[in-house]
């Protein structure tokens, strides 16, 4: 007998979770199937652990650092990383726990199993047939590793989670989210950690006045960074130190090397081709506007489209497709513009919408004018250990519309969201100007540059 639903979702991350709670509350028969844990790279091995830990080794920076300053002394204080993983893993299991009660409250069904197609209507779960009029690929993204001798004697980001005890020496192999990330993270921990990249610097597709602070900051605080690097082999010494030889000769030994190149898309064992989905040049699945691929009834949102990939961005875009299928929004669909972004790094950076060179080519040289800020943040200016913030807004045409704001600073993870909905609305600098500002913090400098 096939089972029938209106809707399910192949995945039950983040982007597969929000599709279906959304379905059922408009009164579809709906259902997630996921074979590992839900929630997703998000909640298991990604933004909510990393979080977590970006959070401890913020603890660690202020005591380090800047304790001292505020009359703190704190020279006999200990780190039991083991307590933090403990702490951290009940959360998340709490966090993951709650999926069931939003299910129950929906009336969606969770098919624990893995899902694999027999045609572009059915799917397969665990030898029992699965047929629904929307089927939804949310299947995300996994890490990426370079096919060079001994590839396997790196870990991957998902490893590092599963750690009982920090290494003492890690080399860090990528230039994005991840690796930015977990180098601050570890390095702040006490790990002694390098990290590489292939170009000139890492997060190349970021604001360069931003991230040039970021490698300033790097340096100050003793974060090992180093450009133009392309692994070529990792070797197993006779000590248990992995060496990494570069393809320009030369050679770095850690306890540990993190593969953290970029991801792709997670397509092992679905048997997409027996139904004719069509793939990007890149490997992911390509869909419309609306998330539909070429396949009627066949869609796909989040990272497994290579589309933006944030966790948010496939929260939103699920609920979003719910709404057109199951609320006759019709022309309900997912706006990539002026998606705000955090990278967890330390200190933080956030941005909205275009960076100076991608506004200059779009606009033109002589439609751009650009506001920068560059101040000591006040939480790190009692001492020698002053952290630098600095802060551009980037706006367009004669009214001065905001089109890109970039900070890195403390705080500016929770400064931008506002922001955000400000330039959705089309605010100009002039709108920035009126507001008064908040005194004394960081985000004030948003609306008093000139």
């Amino acid at each position: 007998m096939v089972k029938k639903f209106d809707i399910i979702a192949i995945g039950g991350g983040s982007g597969g979770i929000a599709t279906m709670n959304r379905a059922g509350e408009h009164g579809a028969k709906a259902a997630v199937i996921e074979g590992k844990l839900l929630g997703g790279t998000c909640v298991n091995v990604g933004c909510v652990p990393k979080k977590i830990m970006w959070h401890g080794a913020q603890m660690a920076e202020a005591l380090h650092y800047y304790g001292p300053e505020y009359g703190f002394q704190a020279e006999k204080v200990s780190f039991d990383f083991a307590t933090l993983k403990e702490n951290r893993d009940a959360y998340i299991e709490r966090s993951r726990n709650s999926y069931q009660g939003s299910f129950q409250r929906n009336h969606v069904d969770f098919i624990e199993g893995y899902a694999k197609f027999v045609d572009a209507h059915t799917v397969e779960v665990n030898g029992e047939h699965i047929t629904a009029d929307h089927i939804v690929i949310a299947t995300g993204a996994k890490p990426m590793i370079p096919d060079i001798p001994g590839k396997e004697l790196g870990v991957v980001s998902d490893d590092v989670f599963a750690w009982d005890e920090l290494p003492t020496s890690i080399a860090i192999l990528g230039a994005g989210y991840i690796a930015i990330e977990m180098a601050g993270v570890l390095h702040s921990l006490g790990v002694q950690t390098k990290l590489f990249y292939r170009k000139d610097r890492p997060l190349r597709s970021f604001e360069p006045y931003i991230i040039q602070a970021l490698l300033e900051e790097m340096d100050r605080t003793g974060l090992e960074h180093e450009g133009h690097k392309v692994p070529k082999r990792l070797d197993k010494l006779d000590n248990g130190l992995i060496q990494i030889t570069f393809e320009d000769g030369s050679s770095h030994t850690a306890e540990q090397v993190l593969w953290a190149i970029g991801r792709q898309p997670n397509l092992n064992g679905l048997n997409l081709e027996v139904t004719g989905v069509q793939l990007t040049k890149d490997g992911f699945i390509a869909v419309d506007d609306f998330q539909e691929t070429n396949v009627p009834g066949i869609y796909a949102l989040g990272d497994v489209t290579g589309k933006i990939e944030l966790t948010p961005v496939a929260i939103k875009t699920g609920r979003l497709l719910s709404e057109r299928l199951f609320n006759g929004k019709k022309e309900s669909k997912m706006d990539f513009n002026l998606v705000p972004t955090v990278i967890f790094s330390h200190p933080a950076i956030g941005a909205v919408g275009l960076t100076e060179p991608q506004a200059l080519e779009q606009y033109g040289t002589e439609n751009i004018k650009v506001y920068t800020s560059a101040f000591t943040s006040m939480y790190t200016a009692l001492g020698s250990h002053r952290q630098m913030s600095k802060f551009k807004l980037i706006t367009a045409g004669p009214e001065e519309k905001v089109v890109g704001l970039h900070g890195i600073g403390f705080g500016v993870d929770e400064m931008i969201q506002g922001f955000a909905v400000a330039m959705k609305m089309g605010a100009t600098k002039e709108d920035f100007d009126s507001v008064v500002a908040i005194h004394p913090t960081g985000s004030e400098e948003f609306v008093t540059m000139r």
